[in-house]
């Protein structure tokens, strides 16, 4: 395919366009995206952040246990679904910088600290992108359940709840209709936004969300991680999901 004069113009493979120019239909792609799927709750005093473990290109399941979330400290923690490569790189970045942080500061970098500086890690990278959709989650300052969702770009936005990945499309909308309570015409704005989920309730969800999820999407499955995010500290639970 070659642009000419603004058109979009289709040639045989190693034919020449009227400047002179070849470009091959088999192009080098840098970016894959691995599959699987997380997911992010705030609660009042919480965070449930959870992924499955199984990581895929196309049809093939390169391995059946592949984390997506990971301890950045005992407030935070990051899940990142998208290209592993991108991912992995990106963790050990942050990682660094959170180290580093602790060493000059002599602290813990708080969650919205690290919000921000991821968000500015990935703006640097917007010419050649981390190709990664992470959710960032822990307890903030005030001890509240803080989740911040981003894009490629780095561009943030804190929320109540996030689905990203291969079954996104199955989880949002559930999140959506369960604790976002969309469509509810027995509420009102004001007692919507007042209704936060207990933590039994946003553990026994997100179990349930990726158990249907897991049925419909291919690319999610294997092993089910949950972290849960308190003022004590981070807690991992693992439970397993289908295999097929």
């Amino acid at each position: 395919m070659h642009f000419t004069n603004d058109v979009l113009t289709t040639q045989p493979f190693g034919s020449t366009n009227e400047s002179g120019m070849i470009q091959h239909h088999n192009q080098w792609d840098p970016y894959v995206d691995n599959g699987g799927s997380t997911l992010a709750i705030a609660g009042k005093d919480f965070v449930v952040i959870a992924s499955d473990t199984r990581q895929s290109d196309g049809y093939s399941i390169n391995t059946r246990y592949d984390p997506k979330a990971f301890k950045l400290s005992n407030n935070t923690v990051l899940a990142t679904t998208g290209y592993r490569a991108d991912c992995n790189s990106m963790l050990k970045n942050v990682e660094y910088r959170i180290w580093k942080y602790e060493h000059d500061h002599g602290k813990m970098m708080s969650v919205e600290a690290t919000a921000q500086m991821l968000s500015i890690m990935m703006y640097h990278r917007r010419f050649f992108i981390y190709y990664v959709f992470p959710i960032l989650a822990g307890i903030d300052q005030d001890g509240k359940g803080a989740v911040y969702s981003y894009d490629p770009v780095g561009n943030v936005e804190r929320v109540q709840f996030q689905a990203y990945g291969s079954s996104a499309a199955l989880l949002q909308p559930l999140l959506d209709d369960q604790l976002g309570f969309k469509n509810r015409a027995d509420m009102t704005a004001e007692e919507k936004k007042q209704t936060l989920p207990s933590l039994e309730k946003a553990r026994s969800l997100v179990i349930d969300v990726f158990t249907g999820a897991t049925e419909r999407d291919i690319y999610t499955g294997d092993n089910l991680q949950i972290f849960i995010v308190t003022k004590d500290g981070v807690q991992l639970e693992e439970i397993p999901l289908k295999r097929d």
